[in-house]
């Protein structure tokens, strides 16, 4: 039920005012038609010498801002400023429960408040903490995929692979909890554990991981599955499946199949789909199979853009995009955009509510940009078809995604 932004703002002031309980709280996304000046704020409070202080850190496209805020009047103006700000969501955690906002197309606010996640334990309030892992790097899967060293600790070479699974992981365990809050998955059960599927998932680091994470430190009964055509790959991920007890363990299993994402066999019909960079037209193998699938949730992080990138010429692009396709990095990257921006259409159409986001820091990988879909089975509006109609007329292009969907 909706509820006037004002009050639903007022709510998650006075967790963040609750110094005691506060574990985080989170300001991200934007409103329709507007954009915050920050595209993510976090806030927790900090004990220092000179006494308890919000910590505020605000990430611009580059780098994160952090500052310490005395309690009183200088907290609650900042409050005032940040809970002004358009964002699109709010999400307060504190040790006796969570609170979500989301804003409304209309302005309105949807909230959800639920028990404390699992995670959430006394608050810390150490200023030099390091960042809270979802996966501590002392994991014996990180060693057993070849991530981290004996001791425990993330090799230097292999830090960037380490990021891209870790914020993956993020954006999955929320994802989980969105699906779960709104019916979208089943509660998950030793006799009907969440079904997971990994395609193309070539070594397997995000398959270990997400394995690892769901399982031993969401404790949620879960069966994932591996997909990937290369027949080395998969007898290294069995074999360290079995090593590490994951093929037939207790409270779930982990498993590998043979095959391409178009056509390898799934015993089960997931409810999540997973897929990092699968390239070029893999990826939109990956979300087709996902839509015939029907699957409730889907997590895409694009590859190379190859197929439009040759459908694209200078001669026949809308005006004035001409001038932009005569430079061949221009039109390499144009194209990546109207591939993911198609592909976020097309999934709308039918029936997921989808999000294009920037799910780690190019420094870690160029190739940076998840879709992240719910299936909800609404009708899309009309402008959502009109709009690719037009948008893929205009420039001559038939996406990857559309034909196989045509074709299925």
């Amino acid at each position: 039920m909706a509820e006037p932004l004002h009050d639903a703002l007022a709510r998650v002031r006075v967790d963040i005012l609750d110094d005691a309980a506060l574990v985080r709280a989170v300001g991200s996304g934007r409103r329709r038609g507007e954009q915050p000046v920050w595209r993510r704020v976090e806030l927790r409070y900090v004990d220092l010498e000179a006494g308890r202080r919000l910590q505020v850190t605000a990430y611009d496209e580059r780098q994160a801002h952090t500052h310490n805020v005395a309690l009183g009047t200088e907290l609650n103006q900042l409050l005032d400023d940040l809970l002004a700000m358009p964002f699109g969501n709010w999400h307060a955690e504190t040790s006796t429960h969570t609170l979500q906002l989301r804003v409304t197309k209309k302005g309105d606010a949807l909230v959800h408040r639920a028990a404390p996640t699992a995670t959430a334990t006394a608050p810390d309030r150490r200023h030099d903490r390091s960042k809270q892992r979802l996966l501590d790097p002392a994991d014996p899967v990180w060693h057993a995929i070849g991530l981290a060293d004996h001791l425990g600790r993330i090799k230097p070479s292999r830090q960037a692979k380490y990021r891209q699974v870790e914020e993956f992981l993020r954006i999955l365990d929320g994802a989980v909890d969105a699906g779960l809050k709104s019916g979208a998955l089943i509660p998950p059960s030793p006799g009907r554990p969440l079904r997971v599927v990994d395609l193309g998932c070539g070594n397997a680091y995000l398959t270990f991981a997400a394995f690892t994470y769901l399982r031993d430190r969401r404790g949620l009964a879960v069966q994932l599955v591996g997909v990937d055509v290369r027949e080395q790959a998969r007898q290294r991920n069995r074999e360290l499946a079995a090593d590490l007890g994951f093929d037939d363990g207790a409270g779930g299993r982990l498993s590998f199949v043979d095959g391409a994402i178009a056509e390898a066999a799934v015993e089960d019909v997931p409810d999540v789909v997973l897929a990092l960079h699968a390239c070029d037209t893999a990826t939109d193998e990956a979300l087709a199979r996902a839509v015939r699938w029907r699957a409730p949730v889907l997590l895409a992080a694009p590859c190379c853009h190859h197929d439009l990138q040759s459908q694209l010429r200078a001669d026949r692009a809308p005006a004035p995009f001409s001038t932009v396709m005569q430079h061949g990095i221009l039109r390499e990257r144009m194209a990546d955009v109207l591939t993911d921006a198609l592909r976020a259409s097309v999934l709308r159409q039918h029936g997921y509510r989808v999000d294009v986001i920037q799910f780690v820091e190019s420094k870690h990988t160029p190739r940076n940009v998840l879709l992240r879909a719910v299936r909800t089975g609404a009708t899309p509006p009309d402008a959502v078809v009109s709009d690719y109609a037009e948008l893929t007329a205009a420039w001559g292009v038939q996406p990857a995604l559309a034909r196989m969907l045509a074709t299925g």
